[in-house]
C-alpha cells in the first residue's frame, strides 16, 4: 500500500473503526457486569435498544437528550481546537439557560417570532459571558483553563440557588423555581411542526432545539474548516509559537474561542427551559455539560461525529432508564456504570486499540 492511499486510510481508521471497537469493548464488559448480576446480557442490550429506538416516545426521548450533548459537545470542541480544555460547560449552560428564561420570564407577552430570537442570543450572551472571565485570565493571567472554568461551575450552581430561592421563586411556593413561561414562549415539541406538515409522530420533549442544534452543528463546521479565522483557531491550538510567527496572536484566540465555547453551551437552556421544562428550576443541565466532554472526545471533536455520539450517549440515557424500570437486577446505579464503560474506553482510553488495529489495517 503506497503511502499517499495509506494515510487517508488510516485516518478513516481513527476517526470510524476505532471509536466502533472502542464501543464494542465498552459493551462486552457492560455485559460480563450484567451477567455477573444474574441477568442476560443479550436481553438486557435487547431491552436499551428497544428502549431507545423500539418507538416513537423512546426516538423522541433519546434525541431530546442528545440535543443536550450537542450543544455540549461542540462547545467542549470548539475550545479543545484552539488547544483549551473547557471543562466548564456545565456551568456556561446554567447561566445561558439562565439568560433565555429571563427573556422569557420578561417578554411572555410578545409574539414568539420575537421572543425566540431574542432567548437565543441571551442564551449564548449569558453563556459566553460566563466564559469570559476564565478566558480572559488563561490569556492575560496565565491562569490554567481547567481550574477556573471548574471554579466557574460551582460559582454558577451557587449563584443560581441564590437567584431562585430568593429572587426568581414563583410567590406562594416552596420549591425553587420561577413561575412557567407564557405559552407564547415555548419552542414548538417535534409531534406539533410534524402534525403541521400531515405527520404523526409521538408526544416527547422532543422540540425545536433539535434542529437548532444540527445549525449550530454546520455552523461550527463551516467557522472552523471554511473560515480564516478558524483556520487561525486551529493553528493557535497546535503550536502557539507558530502562530505568533505568522501574527496571530493567542492571547485573542484563546478569548474568542471561549466566548464561542460559552455561547454554543448556553444553547442547553433552549432545550431544556423553553422546549420541555417551561420555567426555570435548579440543577436543570443534570450533568450533561460533563456528558459533552465525552461526547467530544468520542466524536473526535468534529461536529459530524459530535451529533453522532450525541446520540449514541442519548440513547444510552433513555435506554438505560427503560433497562432499569423492566430488569430487577439492574438498578440505576449498573445502567450509570454502563454510561461510565462507554466514556472510559471512547475517551480516556480511546487509543488503546490503536496500536493493534493500525497493525492489522497495513496487514
Amino acid at each position: 500500500m503506497s503511502a499517499e492511499r495509506a494515510a487517508p486510510s488510516l485516518r478513516w481508521l481513527e476517526a470510524l473503526v476505532l471509536p466502533l471497537a472502542n464501543l464494542v469493548l465498552a459493551l462486552l464488559l457492560s455485559g460480563l457486569i450484567i451477567r455477573l448480576i444474574g441477568e442476560s446480557p443479550l436481553a438486557a442490550f435487547r431491552l436499551m435498544l428497544s428502549g431507545a429506538f423500539g418507538s416513537q416516545e423512546a426516538l423522541g426521548y433519546t434525541l431530546y437528550y442528545a440535543t443536550n450533548f450537542i450543544f455540549t459537545g461542540l462547545a467542549v470542541a470548539v475550545a479543545f481546537h484552539a488547544g483549551l480544555f473547557n471543562i466548564g460547560a456545565e456551568g456556561q449552560a446554567y447561566i445561558g439557560g439562565l439568560g433565555a428564561g429571563l427573556v422569557c420570564l420578561g417578554l411572555g407577552s410578545l409574539p414568539f417570532w420575537l421572543v425566540a430570537p431574542l432567548a437565543i442570543v441571551a442564551a449564548a450572551l449569558f453563556g459566553a459571558g460566563w466564559a469570559l472571565v476564565p478566558a480572559w485570565l488563561q490569556a492575560r493571567r496565565g491562569s490554567h483553563i481547567v481550574i477556573t472554568t471548574i471554579m466557574f461551575n460551582f460559582l454558577a450552581s451557587a449563584l443560581m440557588t441564590w437567584l431562585l430561592v430568593n429572587i426568581l421563586i414563583k410567590p406562594g411556593q416552596q420549591s425553587p423555581e420561577t413561575r412557567e413561561f407564557a405559552p407564547g414562549t415555548w419552542l414548538p415539541s417535534a409531534h406539533d411542526l410534524l402534525a403541521r406538515i400531515g405527520l404523526s409522530f409521538a408526544p416527547s420533549p422532543l422540540n425545536l432545539a433539535f434542529a437548532l442544534a444540527i445549525a449550530a452543528s454546520a455552523l461550527v463546521w463551516l467557522v472552523i474548516w471554511r473560515t480564516r479565522w478558524g483556520y487561525a483557531l486551529r493553528v493557535a491550538g497546535k503550536n502557539a509559537a507558530a502562530a505568533r510567527y505568522a501574527g496571530i496572536s493567542p492571547a485573542r484566540v484563546t478569548i474568542a474561542a471561549m466566548l464561542l465555547s460559552g455561547a454554543l453551551a448556553g444553547g442547553l437552556g433552549l432545550n431544556e427551559l423553553m422546549g420541555a421544562e417551561h420555567r426555570i428550576l435548579l440543577d436543570f443541565p443534570g450533568g450533561a455539560g460533563f456528558v459533552g466532554i465525552a461526547v467530544a472526545l468520542m466524536g473526535r471533536n468534529n461536529p459530524v461525529g459530535i451529533v453522532i455520539s450525541a446520540i449514541l450517549f442519548g440513547a444510552l440515557y433513555q435506554g438505560g432508564s427503560e433497562l432499569s424500570f423492566d430488569m430487577p437486577h439492574v438498578n440505576r446505579d449498573t445502567v450509570v456504570v454502563i454510561q461510565g464503560l462507554v466514556i472510559l474506553f471512547c475517551g480516556a482510553l480511546e487509543n488503546v486499540l490503536k496500536r493493534p488495529l493500525s497493525r492489522l489495517w497495513s496487514r
